[in-house]
């Protein structure tokens, strides 16, 4: 029995400032909802010449967009219903319970504050996020990243932040009174702080990774002087850190160094599992139900889908890489934000009793073929730009094409199978010998930098079995 990836695009969508992070709502009857967060370095004009100062200081804008997913239509299933102008975001997360009867949702912005949106219903059927709460995490800083306590465990409500100053900062939110407070902040990195995430099985426990290379582990309990643990498991900056929400004392974390760790908490020493993914980690997300599989951004080597069912066996003898199911290649930038949704698609795949190949469904894919072409070749004119990982956001990029946004595909497809089993191939050796099994498909979002590009696309796997 061998099994097949298979990924379609369902919509690409210009953001138009450049996008770092998505994340679709955790809340049941609220699955359907995505938001997006942009972060543009905006080059101000020169002054006049009589003026004093040649340049005003770089200005950090970005854009929060709300969209809602309709599994039902075919064609551009995903609707803009909001957009709201702030500061430049550099990451949000969903609080996976609701607050004060809402879905919440927390930003980090690039004045160095967190902020607070509450999700509620408005008119036809639609949505609309309304702000709620918001505190500053420092002076003169960059709030880089945010993690909710709520991955397991529904109180006390927590979120643990990161900053460019190095700092971590503990925040406890009361949604009875709409407060957002800082419990605590500590400098905790050299550099920055890239990353901040609390153990989903013990709060008061997080993890910390940042630009001078260290992945920390922090106690509340104990207080903030030292850290409970200090990994050299990286030989980069550490920019990503997700607990797994299924399996107690399982960790992963990733890093400009183009790997990804899996550890066991208990014993930091070394990695469980160290898969070299050939793109700096920028984030990693663990699947909402299946506990085995990883999502994970490379940033100059797309999305991957790690099979981590392996490691869950394995001994720190036996040190091995976890298989990568499927590449998402199809962004042309930096690729950033990544995140599963919790809608469930259940999908038949073509048997025996119905035909893989069809003329209508082969003419579908030749024109879908043609046109991902199109916006390859689309993609292709626009400058990248990559400096050091301290500068990463801090750039202004041009690019030579003020349309790319448009004539993109609505559905590309791609496919993956391992061991390059051939179903064509294997049905011509024996007809009667090839049928799919049913499949769970997954639906996922992810964003690429410079060419400010959302994508929505539908991953699934399936067994293909072959009988005598």
């Amino acid at each position: 029995m061998e099994a097949r990836s298979t990924a379609r695009t369902l919509q690409v969508v210009d953001t138009e400032y450049s996008a770092d992070a998505v994340e679709w709502c955790p809340i049941d009857t609220w699955h359907h909802v995505l938001t997006c967060g942009t972060y543009q370095l905006k080059d101000p004009k020169e002054k006049g010449a009589g003026d004093s100062e040649i340049n005003e200081p770089h200005v950090r804008q970005g854009r929060l967009y709300l969209y809602c997913f309709n599994p039902d239509r075919l064609y551009s299933p995903l609707t803009e219903v909001q957009r709201i102008e702030m500061p430049a975001i550099l990451d949000l997360k969903w609080c996976h319970v609701p607050v004060a009867g809402h879905p919440v949702l927390g930003i980090a912005n690039a004045e160095g504050n967190l902020e607070l949106c509450h999700l509620t219903h408005c008119e036809k059927n639609s949505c609309s996020l309304e702000p709620m709460c918001s505190v500053s995490i420092g002076p003169d800083c960059l709030a880089l990243s945010l993690d909710w306590s709520t991955g397991r465990e529904e109180k006390p409500l927590k979120i643990i932040s990161s900053d460019s100053k190095g700092c971590l900062s503990l925040l406890s939110v009361d949604g009875c009174r709409s407060a957002l407070d800082v419990v605590s902040r500590w400098k905790a990195h050299d550099f920055e702080a890239w990353i901040a995430a609390f153990n989903y099985w013990n709060t008061d426990v997080v993890y910390s990774g940042g630009d001078d290379s260290k992945l920390k582990g922090w106690d509340m309990r104990m207080g903030t002087d030292r850290a409970i643990f200090i990994s050299n498991g990286h030989s980069m900056g550490v920019c990503s850190i997700q607990s797994s929400p299924h399996k107690q004392h399982i960790l992963a974390t990733g890093s400009y160094d183009e790997h990804v760790l899996i550890w066991d908490s208990r014993q930091m020493k070394r990695p469980l599992v160290d898969t070299h993914v050939r793109g700096g980690v920028w984030r990693v997300k663990w699947h909402p139900t299946q506990e085995n599989l990883l999502l994970a951004a490379c940033m100059h080597n797309g999305y991957h889908i790690l099979n981590c069912e392996g490691t869950f066996n394995s001994s720190l003898e036996d040190e091995k890489e976890s298989p990568i199911l499927y590449s998402y290649i199809l962004h042309n930038s930096l690729a950033y934000g990544a995140d599963w949704s919790r809608l469930s698609f259940d999908a038949q795949l073509p048997t025996e009793h119905q035909p893989v190949s069809s003329s209508t469904e082969t003419q579908s894919k030749r024109k879908y073929d043609q046109r991902a072409k199109e916006a390859q070749v689309k993609f292709q004119h626009l400058k990248l730009q990559y400096e050091s990982p301290t500068g990463l956001f801090d750039m202004v990029v041009e690019d030579e094409l003020d349309d790319y946004g448009d004539g993109f595909p609505g559905s590309l497809q791609a496919s993956s199978t391992s061991q390059n089993m051939d179903p064509a191939a294997t049905k011509q050796r024996n007809p009667a010998a090839v049928h799919w099994t049913k499949s769970k498909a997954s639906l996922l979002a992810t964003c690429s930098f410079y060419d400010h590009i959302l994508h929505v696309w539908r991953w699934e796997r399936s067994n293909i079995v072959c009988s005598s």
